[in-house]
């Protein structure tokens, strides 16, 4: 089956989780739209462009209008078909106005991740960070054996991160974890961007984690940045060639470097091992080679 199809039916399938029941219809608008800018949505022949009928009572919608005591719009954003933390997501709108981000736990899986990314969200919000700004959290309940959580939409802008934000921000994430160091577990270029105030606004919070090796953020984002230009395989041979260059900024030994990506690519196969989903392909392909490698010349 192909990406489009999955994906078309996993959104017939949302719609009628979300939208149940008998009710007063209303337009129902599928992102990615044709009013859509083509760089932030390219077009694909599956895009449903035109306007969806759905029922109101009884919906999301309706859940949403209580909890923000008035009536709002939800948009759907349709998210690629085979990721393994794929879980509904709307924007939610009160005429012109964006109110909030809501994701939907519709699995077991996704409701781990949503219950992850709220208790860390109300972590971070109780403390005092100078570089990272985090989406605050609006509501986290429950519909319809759901689980919903309403995040405020952060004031997000295109720009390049510089690196010395980027560095600042993955010591302040990994201070936020005390005595143990904390990575926010993502820490990739879709999930930040500079702030108007020239701080760095990061959202995503579903894989935060306390007690990981120092700089675990550093070598995500390097990593994840190989794997645009290169395979797995040979990204992952790049992420422990590059360790000691990536961590050095954060004092970050060589052998510790070393060590560190090693537990990297470790965590993050058994990440993909937990979730289900192997999108690097099987750990044999990418992942022993790089480790057999090491243990030999140890």
């Amino acid at each position: 089956m192909t990406d489009a199809a999955v994906r078309l039916g996993y959104l017939a399938e949302t719609v009628r989780l979300l939208y149940p029941g008998p009710g007063s219809p209303r337009p129902y608008t599928v992102l990615p739209h044709t009013a859509l800018p083509r760089r932030l949505a390219p077009r694909r022949w599956w895009h449903v462009g035109s306007r969806v009928v759905v029922p109101v009572e009884g919906s999301i919608a309706a859940h949403l209008s209580e909890v923000f005591a008035r009536p709002v719009e939800t948009v759907l954003h349709v998210r690629p078909a085979r990721r393994a933390n794929r879980k509904p997501v709307l924007e939610v709108r009160s005429g012109a106005r964006r109110l909030a981000f809501v994701k939907i736990g519709d699995s077991p899986r996704a409701r781990e991740l949503v219950a992850a990314e709220a208790a860390a969200l109300h972590r971070l919000a109780g403390m005092s960070l100078d570089t990272v700004v985090t989406p605050r959290v609006l509501h986290h309940g429950g519909w319809n054996g759901l689980t919903v959580l309403a995040l405020a939409p952060l004031p997000v802008r295109h720009g390049r991160v510089s690196e010395p934000l980027r560095l600042a921000a993955v010591k302040e994430i990994a201070a936020t974890g005390g005595s143990s160091p904390a990575w926010h577990g993502d820490l990739a270029p879709w999930n930040m961007c500079p702030s108007p105030d020239g701080r760095l606004l990061v959202w995503d919070w579903e894989r935060y984690e306390v007690g990981v090796p120092y700089g675990l953020d550093a070598v995500h984002h390097f990593f994840q940045r190989a794997l645009r230009r290169m395979s797995p395989p040979v990204a992952a041979r790049a992420c422990l060639a590059q360790s000691v260059r990536v961590l050095a900024p954060l004092g970050v030994s060589a052998s510790v470097a070393r060590q560190t990506a090693l537990r990297y690519l470790i965590a993050l196969a058994d990440r993909h091992a937990a979730d289900g989903h192997a999108p690097l392909g099987p750990p044999e392909t990418w992942l022993c080679p790089v480790v057999d490698h090491e243990e030999l010349l140890t």
